[in-house]
């Protein structure tokens, strides 16, 4: 068990803490809520010693042992195996299975295990960090942002792995679902002081709405209250018959004390602007690949229809081609085959993490959204910056000065500075805080346009996610259907692979290969049914524009019959009549030619659901 009592810690003129008292008890596993700057991770770094607070206590029993994943990288051991294993207890430093099941877990492949970790990624040396700690016995441990640099596959190995943790557990994570998988309170930092509950982040966050409501309502009472009792005092302070009344209200007015208004805390509020758009699709992709290397293709033959609403997500392994999809779907990478075709009157709005390197240092955060602006007009520009929490001076800062979060922040500003009906983006939620990711989640799922994103977050998966894009170790492929959905018929294939068997307990190979094929039976009859459907939908879109040409030349027909009936003009109104009469006969030539198109793709779709279904009831029974 570790104790906080009454701390406080101040940076300048910037107070964190004011008297933050809390316990977190044996085996109990604490998520730590609140907004970017306002401690979380100063917090972390006062319990295992690395600052010291202003004020108050850190208790904790003899030989309790703290681990906070250091992020500074340094290694010493020859080999990432070697190095991971450091991180053993001495009695277990030949236990070198449970090493393996956690760098297996985490990512790493059996050839990155021989490596030097100097050799490694960035993104893979913080994994070894992480690594080390998990192996460690540690009565505590502190993950700050753990699920950083994962992949979807290597977060939800992660989310089992320390929701069975055997002891303490602190954690910080900007993704929600992955915290309400692991953690059996929530400690929350606001308004400079901690709040623990029992419970998951929605059970915090409505009862932090109740509190500030419930102090409101009792702030304007008191005002009222302390008002009557003073314009009784002043009417009746010369009063010697009251005068006892008078001092007995007195103190009751000094007892009041005054509640201060609580001060506005920023927050994210925005919405992306749609460009009307009246077509049926706003992308068409058609036997898309890349790759790189000659004969190494990141993905192949991959097909897909955007719909003008639809919510399309990019998910998989890091490195399987992601992050190049959407760059070849965007035009910033062109294909080795296929096509991306996006109509004229589609504008695209793309956001890519390395984009950020595009923000001129030179700028202010008010330059760089003014000039995303069509207008370049200067109240918008300080409306886009207030949303994003970029208020008064805020405005003003020059790029260079700001985090990556912000920057993240200015990006998104210039994003929904103009209309567009269809988003590329690529992990948007990356760098922002949980109330940030709900603002944007909710921006998502109101926008009037098509979605096609990256992500790992399950949130936001479960939230929007109608198709998936699933990315495996032999290509992509299109998921009809949601995020939930895949999982319970396809589920994720390398999940299995990165949980290597303890000695003693081997798995059947069979078994795992029967499921594998079929996933692939299924995969392909879905990719099958796609094809099928296809060129039906793209004669469904042209005969819907064809038929709302022909009825908008009809009524042009009527209304200039109409006129030249009131100028007496018979010679027009014949030549019109028949004109109309032709158009007509065209126009119900198009109504029926759709009547059996529609009746034909009705077939087909039902046709492959129905074998779907079939295929569904035998993986449910085996």
């Amino acid at each position: 068990m570790i104790v906080v009592e009454d701390l406080y810690k101040s940076y300048g003129k910037q107070q964190l803490f004011d008297g933050v008292s809390f316990k977190v008890n044996r085996r109990e596993r604490v998520g730590v809520v609140g907004r970017n700057g306002h401690g979380k991770t100063t917090l972390f770094r006062l319990l295992a010693g690395l600052e010291e607070p202003d004020a108050g206590m850190i208790s904790k029993p003899r030989n309790y042992s703290i681990g906070y994943v250091s992020q500074e990288l340094v290694f010493t051991r020859p080999t990432v195996l070697q190095e991971a294993a450091a991180g053993l207890p001495a009695s277990e430093a030949d236990q070198i299975w449970r090493v393996e099941k956690v760098l297996t877990g985490l990512g790493f492949e059996p050839l990155d295990l021989e490596r030097p970790p100097a050799d490694l990624s960035g993104g893979f040396q913080v994994r070894l960090n992480l690594a080390k700690a998990l192996l460690a016995e540690h009565n505590l441990l502190l993950l700050d942002e753990p699920n950083n640099f994962l992949d979807i596959i290597s977060i939800r190995w992660l989310a089992r792995t320390l929701a069975s943790w055997p002891g303490e557990l602190m954690l910080i994570t900007h993704d929600r679902s992955f915290m309400d998988r692991v953690v059996t309170h929530v400690l929350g930092l606001h308004r400079r002081k901690a709040r623990k509950i029992v419970g998951r982040t929605s059970k915090y966050y409505a009862q932090i709405v109740q509190d500030e409501e419930t102090y409101e309502k009792t702030r304007i009472n008191d005002e009222r209250k302390a008002k009557e009792i003073e314009n009784f005092i002043a009417k009746f302070r010369a009063s010697a018959r009251l005068q006892g009344l008078v001092e007995s209200r007195k103190k009751t007015l000094a007892k009041m004390g005054k509640k201060e208004k609580l001060e506005r805390l920023p927050s994210l509020e925005f919405s992306f602007t749609p460009k009307p758009h009246h077509g049926k699709y706003v992308m068409t992709v058609e036997d898309l690949s890349f790759g790189y290397e000659p004969g190494r293709l990141l993905f192949g033959g991959l097909s897909l229809t955007v719909g003008a609403r639809d919510r399309v997500f990019v998910v998989g392994a890091n490195g399987r081609g992601k992050t190049t999809l959407l760059k070849v779907l965007a035009g910033a990478l062109r294909p080795d085959r296929g096509e991306a075709n996006i109509p004229l009157n589609v504008s695209v709005g793309y956001f890519e993490q390395s984009n950020i390197r595009t923000l001129c240092d030179d700028r202010t955060v008010l330059e760089e959204v003014t000039s995303a602006l069509p207008d370049g007009d200067p109240k918008r520009a300080r409306f886009l910056c207030g949303s994003m929490m970029f208020e008064g001076d805020d405005a003003l800062k020059k790029i260079r000065v700001l985090s990556g979060g912000e920057k993240s922040r200015v990006m998104l500003a210039k994003l929904i500075a103009a209309p567009v009906n269809l988003l590329l983006l690529d992990e948007p939620s990356n760098h922002l805080d949980q109330e940030s990711n709900d603002a944007l989640l909710a921006a998502l799922d109101a926008f009037e346009g098509a979605v096609v994103m990256v992500t790992h977050n399950e949130l936001f998966l479960r939230a929007l996610a109608e198709r998936l894009v699933v990315f495996e170790e032999d290509g992509a492929f299109v998921f009809e259907g949601g995020y939930d959905w895949f999982l319970e018929k396809v589920g994720w294939r390398e999940e299995g692979d990165r949980s290597p068997d303890e000695p003693g307990k081997r798995k059947s190979g069979g078994d795992k290969d029967d499921r594998r094929e079929e996933r692939r039976r299924r995969s392909q009859l879905l990719s099958d049914r796609s094809k099928a459907l296809r060129p039906l939908e793209s004669r469904l879109a042209a005969l819907e524009k064809e038929l709302e040409s022909g009825e908008a030349e009809l009524e042009g027909m009527h209304r200039e019959t109409a006129e030249s009936a009131k100028r007496r003009d018979s010679a027009r109104i014949i030549e019109l009549s028949k004109a109309t009469h032709r158009k007509k006969e065209e126009v119900q030539a198009l109504y029926g030619e759709l009547e059996e198109l529609l009746k034909e793709h009705e077939a087909v779709k039902r046709d492959f659901e129905e074998r779907l279904a079939a295929m569904d009831a035998g993986l449910d029974g085996d």
